[in-house]
């Protein structure tokens, strides 16, 4: 059978192109990133005819998808086998079964057509026969559907050479699972869907040894990896847990109940303390019935487990399962895992507990060396009436001219191309209109005076606290100007608050407008009612908590998410809504304007993220591969890329214009709730459950800094204006600001370092800590920096 399976690799495999693939009708599979969310990933994008983007089954958005074709190999002699049919029966895979056969013996592979033939109990009068269809009896023709289920299913991964990560051959990437024409065990008879079929992808658990052996395999391997060197020690250890997870499954399939529960109380302990929360899930699916529709198990099976292992590693640990014939374990790691071999020294324990710890282990390393442009657009120039207004708001103030030197070189500081940035049209941005170029002309009079913090120079902070928020404070944002501040409500309310003692007008009545004189100097003012003025507008309209907020960048527009499943787009002008896009399933969790505005993400409890513009009603992208939630959003500061945190403990960096995920960052040991880019586009931090900060390099795709100190779950993020401090804000009531220069300075971006992940974060967090600021009883909820690099934060009160 090992002959057979290296030649069926050799003959059956074809590679498609690199690259997720572009939404099309039907493709089996493709659904797999999404899980549960019951949105298939061809439908909302009809009129754009910009695809979005199709996770692979194993969700990682870039590892080339291998189709099964044993048609291909029919020799010129042979029938043409047709190709099975969703509703084609066992005939046909009997006729596929004769055509391999007849070629294996053409190409002189007797071994292999023994095996074969051994397998379908075919007597060799009926091949050297005509082949037709039907001339077996029932049980031989059942017999070879079975046969070709397990070929296709295994196959790829049925021989040492091509175990995944060898590099062997296209089979590495083949997830065996429901990513072909047809799943594995069910093939001619499953109608194909975009969703992975339940069964199909169970049924892969059919092939069992001993049950009550089990325990005995584990224990060996165990005892084995225990007694081994040091140095593969770490690394091997890393098996355990998808090991113990598919051995239990299995157990559990085949209806092996107290055994499976003997094995799980034997062995759970052992995993480390970062599954703890998929062991609880784990435990609760003891009967086969459970394991059915269960999102959980359709994550551990259908996304393969990634392995980083050093190749002296993998060779010991080859060897140790050939030696002891333990094929229960050895099948395990061919079908569900995908080990990803390195040349090198093996690493050490700490660098990998820095890598891993997310629901399907570590990114492969395919996966995050696509090129990024991480660089920030060029600014438009804009004309600069803004001198003669200075020179007026100076003389007023009866000072000097002494500022014009330092506005040029803010202006000519922009006008430089940096070379990572993207082609300025790589996507369509929307025009600058004249009330934006007045805004950047006021910023860039306010970046004149931003203080330049530093170590020496911290910056104020100014807290905002919602008082009696018992309708449950769920998000907040505040404007670029720091003019306006939103609540999002567990009533399900969105209200925002004037924090100027510039009151919020509406817009006059139809009729009152007629009267205006549009050619005044003053029409903006004129339109505004000052019967509608006050401090805080409420706006109604969500039907369920709102957990996302996000302000325009010309103050114009309000967008809210919410747990009815929709993303609403507010007026500022009139406080009403103007459009509600649906399009998630389920609650969406955030949701952010592009820097440029006109764009804008959301993330949701469908596992996917979507890209919108204001002015279309479905999705321009949809970003499927996450394994679990997408708790937040990020728009990279050059707008290209959207970063989006999720409850799988990966981060992943999603390519505006073709939909693909062009990084995955593995590290966090607890779903992320927070994202931030800094100001010059290089870096990413990200804050999750586990009260840690990573820090990220975004062109060469590696963790470069870990920042403890907070006790519980990071909420918000910021860094300076200028990128020098990092702010961070968490539900254990402390905002605390971190040394950004520092923490970036003297990175280790090696080549091998790159190639390996052997990286060395350093314990310096204590060092980068320049302070740390209590509240009395209120967890920081978001932060934010003024064009004068004030820290404003908020969040609501909550008494003990």
């Amino acid at each position: 059978m090992a002959a057979l399976a290296e030649e069926q690799t050799e003959v059956a495999v074809k590679l498609e192109a690199e690259g997720p693939p572009t939404l099309q009708p039907s493709q089996a599979g493709d659904g797999a990133g999404e899980g549960g969310g019951g949105t298939t990933n061809n439908g909302p994008n009809g009129g754009g005819g910009n695809a979005a983007a199709a996770a692979s089954a194993g969700g990682d958005g870039g590892t080339p998808k291998p189709s099964v074709a044993v048609s291909a190999v029919a020799p010129a002699g042979a029938a043409p086998v047709p190709a099975a049919a969703p509703e084609a029966g066992a005939p046909h895979d009997r006729q596929t079964l004769l055509a391999v056969l007849q070629f294996l013996r053409q190409s002189n592979l007797r071994e292999a057509e023994e095996a074969l033939r051994r397998e379908a109990r075919l007597l060799e009068e009926a091949v050297a026969g005509s082949g037709a269809p039907g001339e077996a009896d029932g049980a031989s023709a059942e017999a070879a559907s079975a046969l070709l289920s397990r070929v296709t299913a295994s196959a790829p991964g049925s021989t040492a050479p091509d175990l995944p990560g060898t590099g062997a051959s296209g089979a590495a990437a083949v997830s065996g699972s429901a990513t072909g024409p047809a799943a594995p065990g069910k093939v001619g008879s499953v109608a194909v869907e975009d969703q992975p079929d339940v069964s199909a992808v169970l049924s892969a658990y059919n092939q069992q040894g001993d049950p009550t052996m089990y325990e005995e395999y584990y224990s060996g391997l165990k005892h084995f990896i225990e007694c081994s060197l040091d140095c593969h020690r770490a690394e091997l250890s890393q098996l355990f847990y998808p090991l113990f997870v598919h051995m239990y499954l299995e157990l559990v399939y085949n209806q092996h109940e107290n055994e499976a529960k003997s094995f799980f109380e034997k062995f759970h302990g052992d995993q480390e303390c970062y599954y703890q929360d998929d062991l609880r899930v784990l435990s609760s699916l003891t009967k086969k019935e459970h394991m059915k529709g269960n999102e959980t198990m359709l994550d551990f099976r259908t996304s393969k487990f990634v392995l980083r292992i050093s190749r002296d590693s993998y060779q010991l640990l080859k060897r140790h399962l050939q030696e002891k014939q333990n094929n229960q374990i050895w099948n395990i790691v061919q079908e569900h895992l995908y080990i990803d071999i390195f040349d090198g020294m093996p690493r050490s324990k700490q660098q990998i507990d820095a890598m891993v710890g997310s629901l399907a282990g570590e990114a492969k390393r395919e996966a995050n060396k696509s090129k990024v442009f991480f660089g920030l657009l060029k600014e438009p120039e804009i004309e600069v009436p803004l001198d003669d207004e200075d020179e007026e708001g100076e003389n007023e103030e009866g000072k000097p001219k002494k500022k014009k030197p330092k506005k040029d070189s803010i202006g000519s500081k922009s006008k430089k191309q940096d070379p990572n940035a993207p082609p300025q049209n790589r996507i369509p941005l929307p025009e600058l209109k004249d009330s934006d170029k007045l805004d950047k002309i006021m910023n860039m009079k306010e970046t004149t005076k931003r203080v330049r913090l530093g170590p020496d120079c911290l910056p104020s902070i100014c807290f905002y606290t919602f008082l009696n928020a018992y309708q449950g404070l769920t998000a907040v944002d505040v404007t670029d100007d720091s003019s306006l501040i939103a609540g999002g409500f567990a009533d399900s309310t969105v209200r925002v608050w004037s924090v100027t003692p510039k009151k919020l007008r509406s817009v006059k009545q139809a009729a009152d407008l007629s009267l205006i004189d549009k050619e005044s100097d003053d029409v903006l003012e004129r339109i505004m009612d000052e019967k509608t003025a006050s401090e805080l507008k409420i706006l109604y309209g969500h039907s369920g908590p709102v957990y996302g907020a996000s302000f325009s960048p010309d103050r114009n527009y309000l967008l809210s998410s919410s747990e009815d499943g929709t993303v609403r787009l507010w007026s500022l002008q009139t406080f009403t809504c103007l459009v509600g896009y649906k399009g998630h399933n389920y609650p969406v969790w955030d949701t952010q304007f592009s820097p440029y505005g006109y764009y804008f993400v959301s993330g949701g409890h469908d596992r996917v993220a979507r890209l919108w513009a204001t002015d279309h009603y479905q999705p321009l992208r949809i970003f499927a591969g996450h394994l679990a939630d997408v708790n937040c959003t990020r728009f990279h500061p050059n707008s290209n890329y959207v970063a989006t945190g999720s409850a799988d403990r990966t981060v992943r960096l999603w390519d505006v214009l073709n939909g693909n995920c062009v990084r995955i960052f593995t590290g966090h040991k607890g779903p992320i709730h927070s994202l931030t880019f800094s100001p010059n586009g290089r870096f990413l931090a990200t804050g999750a459950t586990d009260g840690r900060v990573l820090l990220w390099d975004i062109g060469h795709g590696l963790m470069v800094g870990e920042l403890k100190g907070h006790t519980d779950t990071v909420c918000s993020l910021r860094f300076s204006r200028d990128g020098e401090i990092l702010a961070s804000g968490s539900m254990d009531n402390t905002v605390r600001l971190w040394d950004a220069v520092k923490a970036f300075e003297d990175l280790e971006t090696d080549d091998f370092t790159t190639a390996t992940g052997h990286i060395n974060l350093p314990e310096n967090s204590q060092e980068l800590l320049l302070g740390t600021y209590m509240t009395k009883s209120t967890p920081v909820v978001h932060l934010h920096f003024t064009r004068r690099n004030l820290v404003l934060a908020a969040g609501a009160y909550s008494p003990q």
